[in-house]
């Protein structure tokens, strides 16, 4: 029956504007109107992350549940775990619309919302209601017209860090004019600095993560590896959307934002087995990028991924993918000979290199 669900679901979603799908999708969720397969989990799927024990390896990435409207049914519907956001210190209203593109033949997105929130305070409130069980994260984000960016991500893990278990620093937006500046070695290590510092003052001690680009060239991803290093973050997540355009099909192909999804699996598994040779598994990093089969996921955590996320997938394949995908993850494991999700990590890198 929830099979049947999620298909009605997706075609009455894709009789509507993205944007409108979205804010459906959402609705439906706190509804309830969503399957409830609860966590799915298994010995084998089971899985520790920068000290956080996942039921499975399959989490939601940022973007979808953008001001954490509906977290505990999302924790329902089968991730490992759920980051919301990007969250900004001050609400804003994000780009003009249209702002989000489905690309169907080529199963992808194009998005330019730009940071479009309800601002950390009143997310800071939803959070603090969220379920007691689960491992949820924040996308710390700066607002458009800020004048310290850097602040501002400091800002916004002050206010709501207590209430997360991870909370991740967001240079890689494409959507934020000069954002990805902040990716360069020394802003990025000082940007981390006051990140951590802030950490510091908070009751609780969240999993601070680093979210990049796929379009970083290899000097670029050095600096990345060696200041995730040196500044004592607890993993990295690759990749956030591209702004490649290559071989991509129908009216939309062209737009401006962030691309997602398949066109941008490979590219983003490629720098996520350099980013695991340059960190030498000594933190872990968090696979993104063109998710949408437990084969997909299960190539990123043999080319060097602790765990995975996934978004625009659940646009053509529903919510209840994120189950589909854990199960299927749970079988390959098992076909392979692997009694953990860490026993695979990095085991076929070298493909990827």
């Amino acid at each position: 029956m929830s099979g049947f669900l999620d298909r009605l679901g997706l075609r009455l979603a894709h009789m509507l504007d993205p944007e409108s799908a979205h804010r459906l999708a959402i609705r439906a969720l706190r509804a309830g109107v969503t399957a409830k397969t609860g966590p799915v989990t298994s010995a084998r799927l089971a899985t520790r992350v920068a000290g956080m024990e996942l039921p499975n390896p399959v989490g939601l990435a940022a973007g979808f549940d953008k001001n954490a409207e509906a977290i505990a049914p999302l924790l329902q519907a089968g991730f490992g775990f759920v980051e919301v956001g990007a969250v900004t210190p001050r609400p804003q209203p994000g780009n003009p619309k249209p702002r989000l593109f489905r690309l169907s033949e080529d199963r992808a997105a194009i998005n330019r919302f730009g940071f479009n929130n309800d601002g950390m305070d009143v997310i800071a409130e939803r959070l603090s209601l969220r379920p007691p069980r689960g491992i949820v994260g924040i996308n710390l984000g700066a607002n458009k017209d800020s004048t310290d960016r850097a602040l501002d991500y400091a800002r916004v893990l002050e206010t709501c860090g207590n209430f997360v278990d991870f909370a991740t620093v967001n240079v890689s937006s494409p959507n934020t004019e000069k954002l990805r500046d902040l990716q360069g070695k020394a802003a990025l290590g000082a940007l981390l600095h006051g990140v951590l510092q802030a950490r510091e003052a908070l009751e609780t001690r969240p999993a601070i993560f680093l979210k990049i680009a796929p379009d970083l060239q290899d000097s670029e991803l050095e600096d990345v590896a060696a200041v995730a290093l040196s500044s004592g973050i607890d993993g990295i997540i690759a990749t956030n959307t591209t702004l490649d355009r290559q071989g991509l099909h129908g009216p939309f192909a062209q737009e401006k934002g962030g691309l997602s999804g398949q066109p941008l699996f490979e590219k983003s598994t490629r720098v996520l087995a350099r980013l695991s040779v340059l960190t030498g598994g000594e933190i872990p990093l968090i696979g993104v990028g063109g998710v949408a089969s437990a084969g997909q996921a299960y190539a990123k955590i043999r080319a060097g991924a602790s765990a995975v996320q996934l978004y625009t997938a659940l646009v053509y394949g529903g919510i209840g993918l994120a189950g589909e995908i854990a199960r299927g993850l749970d079988e390959l494991l098992e076909r392979d000979g692997f009694a953990t999700v860490a026993e695979a990590v990095g085991t076929n890198r070298k493909e990827w290199l």
